[in-house]
């Protein structure tokens, strides 16, 4: 039996860091990372994906413009990340 095929276990917490997530997954993780956000109750969320070039900020960022419970986004305060973390407000 591979590894691989076994679901990684994350705690869940306020703050999410996407660097040990590979590009190709971050879409489905950043969605599934929210669903259950949002079932726990959490409200407010810190969702560090780097500063790079940009590309997993805009791939977070399409997937909170279509997920129905956030009521807002954008970049973190400097002193949580700045543009390399995008802070979320939930339903």
């Amino acid at each position: 039996m591979d590894e691989a095929e076994e679901p990684l276990r994350i705690p869940i917490t306020d703050v999410f860091d996407l660097h040990s997530v590979p590009p190709r997954d971050v879409k489905a993780v950043v969605e599934a990372y929210l669903e259950e956000a949002h079932r726990l109750g959490f409200k407010a969320l810190r969702i560090i994906h780097g500063r790079g070039i940009g590309v997993q900020r805009e791939i977070v960022r399409a997937v909170l413009a279509r997920t129905p419970f956030v009521l807002s986004y954008g970049d973190a305060p400097p002193e949580a990340g700045g543009w390399g973390a995008t802070v979320v407000t939930l339903r």
